[in-house]
């Protein structure tokens, strides 16, 4: 049998902690708005019809490198938090456990390519071959 639920000024108090999720996640967003006003900013202007080469040098700088790196986490970290949340809203209880294991495992695979591919910018390589 368990306890009985608990309230606070007549509101049932939660019990998996949702509130830290939610500081977290209005912190990514409070990342996440100079970030992409740099991202727009920055890139947008100097990039918009650059050949590689250009590009190559934009993300050759270190400070550029490392603020696209932080912006591609911070947003697969925001966009992560934010699915979750609507999948234990809208989706029934029997399948939300495996939806944000699946939602949680893009949003890896999209900030670790992110990474990957900003950091191989960084250091000049070259690309990738087609079709890959």
């Amino acid at each position: 049998m368990s306890a009985a639920p608990k309230f606070k000024n007549n509101v049932k108090i939660s019990e998996r902690h949702g509130a830290g999720e939610w500081k977290l996640e209005k912190l990514a967003l409070l990342a996440l708005m100079p970030l992409g006003l740099w991202w727009v900013l920055s890139s947008g202007f100097t990039l918009a019809g650059a050949d590689y080469g250009a590009v190559v040098a934009w993300f050759g700088s270190t400070l550029n490198a490392g603020l696209a790196a932080v912006t591609a986490v911070v947003f697969c970290l925001f966009a992560s938090l934010a699915w979750k949340v609507i999948i234990e809203d809208y989706v029934p209880a029997g399948s939300r456990s495996g939806l944000i294991l699946v939602s949680n495992l893009v949003f890896l695979v999209l900030a670790a390519a992110s990474i990957f591919f900003i950091v191989r910018l960084a250091l000049g390589s070259a690309p990738l071959p087609a079709g890959v």
